[in-house]
């Protein structure tokens, strides 16, 4: 398994031929994705067995049952949830990563590359107006980053003060679902903040901060905002909420999992005015920063303090830090063993410019204000709320969930686009979730002429 035979070279021919052809598609098809689990097990039941099959022929099945059974996130076509978009420097560079095995430990065995990951991270830093000193690690995506930052706040406020009862966060029921998955894990309490539009300020807060006990108050340790929610990319009052969080000694969390590269936009850099202000945030570059499953850039303003509470002790671990060395990104998130999952997008920023970056994403931002236009002049559509990133929610008079349901799943049959509904207040409506730079005004209008 472990040497190159001639069948290990036929395997890599095979493979790197599939790949090439996968990254040369242009654009990349959304396929169909089948979902009938009696039909995908039965084609690949028996697939693995005691004795070995030809590569060629395994290759094969991929390509027949699993791959058309995948929705390709990284179709222009693709606008639900939140899509991917990787460069194609990110894929190939993705490919060197898994090919050499690199993992990201310590600075012992992975020196140059987590030197290289951490130059990604300084400059992400940077551009959010955080100090040189700040510093983090790669993980898996958003939600492993929240847990890591917010385990950082609670430890670090026990440590600092009494707390006589359970850990208190504030946040808004926009914050994402991890957030509230990782309060459970950590046995913290959320202290949600009703708000105007579904926008954390300072005043609302404030408004709750005046009717809540002052027993609870005193156990609050943070409060979480979000740069770009997952459902309608609303941009909470960062500047506001961080001041008040430095004025009562309270961690300031700031979730960009999706549209915290927003921040790298010159026009829209004013939107995220207080970022600076962040003990710890998080972005996702498998999103906005068009990278391969799965990363996220976790940075905290005093990394020491996320040191102080995720360094693992363990006889055989002691070497990475007798000998010294600058960074060993293990001590800054929950994990152990992980990949260099930064260094394809260190590579592809270096290829590309920060600049391309820049232009990508400003044109979802346009994208999505064309799009809102393109509602706003159908008598049969309505438009929620002004689009603050890349996401428009729309909704179509007259519909109920059934229509909403039977309109997604119809352009996906048909390959048109993947754009399933979502909620606002408890009601069914029209979401388009841009990403990849390359999605048109044509499909849009495609999408559109659906409703009628």
């Amino acid at each position: 398994m472990h040497s190159v035979d001639q069948t290990t070279e036929q395997m890599v021919r095979s493979v790197l031929a599939y790949a090439e052809n996968r990254l040369r598609m242009d654009p990349v098809p959304l396929d169909k994705a089948t979902l009938d689990p009696a039909r995908l097990h039965d084609r690949l039941r028996g697939v693995i067995r005691e004795e070995p099959r030809q590569p060629d022929e395994v290759l094969g099945v991929y390509a027949s049952v699993i791959a058309p059974s995948v929705i390709s996130a990284d179709s222009p076509r693709f606008l639900g949830f939140i899509p991917a978009a990787p460069t194609k420097a990110s894929l190939l560079f993705d490919m060197l990563v898994s090919c050499a095995s690199i993992q990201g430990i310590s600075w012992l065995e992975a020196s140059g590359a987590i030197a290289a990951e951490n130059s990604v991270l300084t400059l992400l830093a940077a551009e959010m107006g955080m100090p040189p000193t700040a510093g983090g690690c790669f993980v898996s995506g958003g939600s492993a980053g929240n847990l890591s930052a917010l385990a950082v706040a609670r430890e670090t406020a026990k440590r600092e003060r009494t707390l006589t009862g359970r850990p208190q966060v504030v946040v808004s029921l926009d914050a994402h679902s991890s957030i509230i998955n990782t309060l459970m894990l950590l046995e913290m309490d959320a202290l949600v903040v009703e708000t105007d539009d579904h926008r954390l300020t300072r005043s609302a807060v404030e408004r709750m901060i005046a009717r809540t006990d002052a027993a609870v108050l005193d156990d609050v340790v943070a409060v979480v905002c979000t740069s770009g929610t997952t459902n309608a990319g609303i941009i909470d009052d960062l500047d506001g909420v961080g001041a008040l969080a430095e004025e009562r000694g309270w961690w300031f969390h700031v979730d960009g999992a999706y549209g915290g590269a927003g921040v790298l936009v010159p026009s829209l850099k004013p939107k995220y005015a207080g970022i600076e202000r962040a003990d710890s945030f998080i972005v996702d570059p498998h999103k906005w920063m068009f990278t391969p499953f799965d990363c996220c850039a976790l940075v905290y303003k005093r990394p020491e303090l996320a040191r102080r509470t995720h360094t693992q002790d363990a006889s055989y671990l002691d070497v990475i830090r007798d000998q010294g060395g600058e960074w060993n990104p293990t001590d800054y998130a929950y994990h152990l063993t992980r990949r260099a999952r930064g260094l394809p997008l260190w590579f592809s920023l270096a290829v590309n410019g920060l600049g391309a970056y820049r232009e990508a994403i400003e044109v979802s931002v346009d994208l999505a204000k064309a799009a809102a236009d393109l509602v706003r002049a159908e008598d049969h559509l309505e438009l929620v709320r002004e689009p603050d990133l890349g996401i428009v929610l729309f909704r179509r008079l007259g519909w109920e969930h059934d229509d909403y349901d039977a309109w997604a799943r119809k352009l996906h049959d048909d390959e048109v686009a993947f754009i399933p509904p979502s909620k606002w207040d408890g009601e069914t409506v029209g979401r388009f979730a841009f990403l990849h730079p390359d999605t048109t005004l044509d499909v849009v209008r495609e999408v559109l002429e659906r409703t009628r």
